[in-house]
């Protein structure tokens, strides 16, 4: 069996031009800045560091995120990198079959459609909670969640995941429009709620600013205890439960890069950017720049209002806390709204995400091919449809709260394999141009990949465990269908490249039509082009 056999970049790039299966390009570099911070700031933006502060690094958190932002930006670096040499849909799936091969590929695809997923479904559910709180603090009445019986459903998910459908459905600039002045106006609040803070900051709260080590006695997230809440590495080194400490810090990592994900789900939208070599490498780096800054002020004025311990005496502290610590009533309401208006934005980037890896993985005949179908406005309408029916019902319906973490695990595993990919693809196709360069190749990618594995082993066992069984049932949906299945296979790719070819040279000769000397060997095939 050929499980690590690879697609030539000319072959992906010849994909998009499918009759049936394109997209359409209508992003700039600023669109996709935007959907960057609008998947990266939620409501973790207020509440991931407390926790943080509270149950790992004390005021290092802000330490922490500084190191998340720097592994997750050197990881965009070479998602900005692919994206200048293949602008296709699909982020780290399409980029890691160009390089290590099918099986890889399909992995972290796998991987992707579960990061979405459940990200998807965890964020509209928790878009629905805090609506209704934002209701009760404005004194209304409302709530969203109906009961029939023993069984309950909540309508909130259904409501805002329906929304951003029909606005993908009619074209991703709509989306993209309608998410950016919401983004704008998310990002308006956050800076008002920090300035506000830095009043009510006092120094004494820097105070140690890495707390000394100390056993955990407690476990602070998770429904279970023991060994499966523990970093994996702890638990493999026989390790007793510590929080706080450096190791704290790098816990803390682990848990706040959560905040940073969402930037392979902007890779995803390469295919559907304008100049694609310049605006996806410059609409990720601008957005990863403002996420870092806008997340390490926040940090600065969570741990600097109240101290880590007053934090640590609420069960789930945030933002809010600080201020209600403070007496400052009156700010949970604006950050209540900011949330609302911050979950919302988050939604829609991993709808387009989620559908744009399904579509991908279908064109290459991994999944079935009749989800890759486009429509007249250039999007995949039928497959977006059935990706919002599945997210908002999983939403309205289960408890998914316990399997965030796999959305971390999903992410970082996607970021190692393309951070590895970034060398042998160096030296794979040296002649390929590329608009934007990671520095320090090989070593650069090899210590971004080494620092995800590395935040992946601070994830408690019990994700890992979650993973492990999500990977099984991958690998048996590969070698039932997908392997027999895949279009790399059957020789359609390359009658595909064939086509694009002489397409490409047809229009070529009409561009030059005019030009002395043209001659009948310009038409031929280039011989090194596979």
């Amino acid at each position: 069996m050929q499980i690590f056999r690879t697609k030539s970049v000319e072959q992906t790039i010849a994909e998009t031009n499918e009759t049936g299966h394109a997209l359409k390009r209508n992003l700039g570099w600023w669109d996709l800045a935007v959907m960057g911070v609008a998947v990266a700031v939620g409501a973790g933006i207020f509440s991931v560091g407390a926790e943080a502060a509270a149950f790992h690094a004390g005021p290092a958190v802000i330490v922490s995120f500084i190191i998340a932002g720097v592994v997750c930006g050197a990881a965009v670096m070479c998602y900005a990198e692919f994206a200048s040499i293949m602008p296709v849909a699909g982020s780290a799936y399409t980029f890691t079959y160009a390089t290590i091969g099918e099986i890889m590929a399909w992995i972290i695809g796998w991987d992707l459609i579960l990061e979405m997923l459940m990200a998807g479904s965890v964020i509209s559910k928790y878009w629905g909670v805090y609506l209704n709180d934002f209701m009760r603090l404005m004194g209304l009445d409302w709530n969203t969640n109906l009961s029939f019986g023993a069984f309950h459903i909540d309508l909130a998910p259904i409501i805002i995941v329906g929304f951003f459908t029909a606005l993908l459905v009619f074209g991703t600039k709509i989306g993209a429009r309608v998410d950016g002045a919401m983004t704008i106006l998310k990002i308006g609040i956050v800076l008002f709620v920090v300035v506000v803070g830095f009043f009510y900051v006092k120094s004494a709260n820097y105070t140690p600013f890495v707390p000394p080590s100390e056993p955990a006695n407690h476990v602070q997230h998770g429904e279970l205890g023991g060994s499966m809440a523990q970093p994996l590495w702890q638990w493999m080194t026989h390790m007793k439960p510590t929080v706080y400490g450096w190791s704290g810090v790098i816990s803390g990592a682990a848990l706040v890069f959560f905040a940073f994900i969402g930037f392979d789900v902007v890779a995803t939208a390469s295919e559907e950017t304008k100049n694609p070599k310049r605006n996806v490498p410059l609409g990720i780096g601008v957005g990863m720049l403002l996420v870092i800054v806008m997340y390490v002020l926040v940090a600065v004025v969570t741990t600097g209002m109240v101290s880590y311990k007053q934090l640590a005496s609420v069960q789930s502290p945030s933002l809010a806390t600080a201020f209600e610590l403070v007496g400052a009533d009156w700010a949970a309401k604006i950050i209540s709204f900011a949330i609302v208006l911050g979950l919302a934005t988050v939604v829609m980037v991993l709808l387009l995400g989620l559908t744009r890896v399904v579509f991908a993985m279908s064109r290459d005949g991994l999944l079935p091919r009749a989800m890759s179908k486009t429509g007249k406005h250039g999007t995949p309408a039928t497959l977006q449809i059935v990706v919002g029916v599945v997210v908002a019902l999983v939403a309205a319906c289960f408890d998914i709260s316990v399997l965030s973490d796999m959305v971390n695990i999903g992410t970082l595993s996607a970021f190692t394999l393309v951070a590895l990919a970034i060398p042998i693809m160096r030296k794979k196709r040296p002649d390929l141009p590329r608009t934007f360069r990671i520095p320090g190749n090989p070593w650069v990618p090899l210590v971004v990949a080494a620092a995800n594995l590395w935040l992946m082993l601070n994830l408690t066992v019990l994700t890992w465990i979650r993973f492990l069984v999500w990977l099984i049932l991958g690998f048996i949906v590969y070698f039932a269908y997908s392997y027999n299945h895949a279009r790399l296979g059957t020789g359609e790719l390359d009658a595909e490249l064939e086509r694009f070819d002489k397409e490409e040279r047809l229009k070529q000769l009409g561009e030059n039509k005019d030009t002395p000397g043209l001659s009948r060997g310009a038409l031929a095939p280039d011989a090194n082009r596979r």
